[in-house]
């Protein structure tokens, strides 16, 4: 036979007074202030998810009201009244389930009661729980009620969902926004409660929990609750990750830089892994999402590269990722096949993770090559070089074709310019294939301050170890062959004429 006197840790642990509160702080400096100057709102509209401490600052408000001398912050726990409100016996404090009296005749009622003065107590307070519940009718009802009520009477209003509480149900009350309980305080606050029961709980047990609870305070005592009951007095990671599908801090790094990495092997034998061990993939998602956005995160700070995935990579790689991972999250949750769902979109994040935009590129290319330092917008670079005592002779239009290593493709055009000459172009010219019509605007520049002979070019291609192909390559700026291999992992392969006709001036 089950203990009768049992309660679960949420109960047991249940705040009684401000400063048992955790994770709330602006909350308790409001009501504090509120009761200490005696400038108390006549309703209170208390707005946050599930498990943070509505309900029970509700009832904490309640006793600092109608205290023995008060209302006041600091009342004593002994106080006949304050615990006559804890264990519910007392007649001038209610407590209503919007859910399950949410009607005109129930709205009739409350608006009746409410005239008549407390019998014991200071304030008579009604604590209404999910208020969004009521239907529109019972809204109406309470309009006047809300807006002048009597002098004893305190109404405060919990909701999860504000967006259906009538806005002129809103603008009567004050509002307190309740937020998500950080995942460090709940777990300080776990391992206090653990500490207190004599359980043993290791460190990561509690972090994996409170990673869980969504930043709820009352839904992580329930999972510890349930933890405890399967593991006993000593608590392990494994447990948790067992009974609730979770992958562990560890994994979530691998996953993340194997992507980083491009290690597709890696990623798939990661997916098996969660298979096997029953894992929540959606879960997953999640937390590789949370991953990825701490990694945009300290991109942005610290100017645009961050190398917290294990490699380096630039903010707008990062977003890619982000974005292909929240762009999963439909497929996975109702696809056929969660698993081979799960295991495109992480194929997918590697390849957003290598591609760059061509505006950045072209930026990129363009700052290497004129030496002028980026600008938003840049996509056209001209730098005026004193006239050359030579001409630089080019006999014949040129191109030089750069062919990248990877699939990832890009295309623009280069052109080098002189007086009363002809023209000139280094080309690389491959189409994308996320969009093959994608067509960029050429920039210019200058060839430096010194005559570059260039041999006629036929119509067969020349490739490197002829002289023309050399003598072309050795004609382009150092910083451009640089940024060309660093950027694009460019080599030079192929020299071919280029109608001097097809070639397109820079706008």
């Amino acid at each position: 036979m089950s203990n009768p006197g049992f309660q679960v840790i949420a109960r047991r642990w249940r705040p009684r007074q401000f400063d048992e509160l955790v994770g709330q702080e602006h909350i308790v400096r409001t009501l504090k202030n509120a009761l200490t100057t005696k400038q108390l709102a006549h309703a209170y509209l208390f707005v946050g998810p599930r498990g943070t401490g509505k309900t029970t600052t509700a009832r904490i408000l309640a006793k600092a009201l109608n205290c023995t001398g008060g209302p006041k912050a600091d009342f004593s726990l002994d106080d006949p009244i304050c615990q006559a409100i804890e264990q519910g016996n007392c007649l001038d404090v209610v407590e209503i389930d919007a859910a399950s009296n949410r009607g005109i005749e129930d709205a009739k009622r409350l608006r009746e009661e409410c005239q008549y003065p407390p019998n014991m107590c200071t304030f008579k307070v009604f604590i209404i729980d999910e208020v969004h519940q009521l239907t529109k009718d019972a809204f109406n009802t309470l309009l006047k009620t809300f807006e002048e009520p009597p002098a004893w009477v305190k109404f405060i209003l919990a909701t999860t969902e504000s967006d259906k509480v009538l806005p002129t149900i809103t603008s009567r009350c004050q509002r307190l926004e309740f937020h998500p309980i950080a995942e460090e305080v709940i777990s300080a606050q776990l391992a206090r409660i653990v500490k207190a029961d004599g359980v043993t709980a290791e460190p990561a047990a509690l972090a994996a929990i409170a990673r869980l609870a969504n930043g709820g305070m009352r839904d992580s005592q329930s999972i510890l609750d349930q933890v405890i009951s399967f593991s006993g007095k000593k608590v392990t990671e494994a447990d948790v990750l067992s009974i609730y599908g979770l992958a562990s801090v560890q994994q979530i790094d691998e996953l993340a830089q194997a992507i980083a990495k491009s290690d597709a092997n890696k990623v798939l034998a990661l997916c098996d892994s969660f298979h096997a061990e029953g894992r929540d993939l959606m879960r997953v998602l999640s937390d590789l999402q949370m991953k990825v956005r701490q990694a945009v995160i300290n991109a942005v700070k610290s100017n645009g590269v961050s190398s917290q995935l294990g490699v380096a990579m630039s903010t707008e790689q990062l977003v890619r990722v982000l974005e292909s991972l929240q762009s999963s999250e439909q497929a996975i949750r109702h696809g056929l096949s969660p698993r081979a769902n799960f295991e495109i979109s992480m194929l997918k994040a590697i390849e957003q993770s290598r591609q760059r935009s061509i505006d950045l590129l072209i930026k990129d290319i363009a700052a290497a090559a004129a030496g002028l330092p980026r600008e938003p917008g840049q996509k056209k670079i001209s730098q005026s070089l004193p006239t050359p005592a030579e001409p630089i002779p080019v006999q014949a239009p040129a191109n030089l074709a750069i062919t990248p290593p990877s699939s990832d493709v890009f295309s623009s055009s280069v052109s080098t310019e002189a007086e009363e000459t002809d023209e000139s172009s280094l080309v690389v010219d491959d189409e994308s294939k996320s969009n093959p019509e994608t067509e960029m605007d050429a920039f210019a520049f200058n060839l430096p301050n010194e005559s570059v002979p260039l041999s006629p070019v036929g119509t067969k291609p020349s490739f490197p170890g002829d002289k023309d192909f050399e003598a072309a390559v050795n004609a382009l700026p150092p910083a451009l062959r640089d940024k060309l291999k660093q950027t694009l992992g460019a080599e030079f392969t192929a020299l071919r004429s280029i109608p001097a006709d097809k070639l397109r001036r820079p706008q």
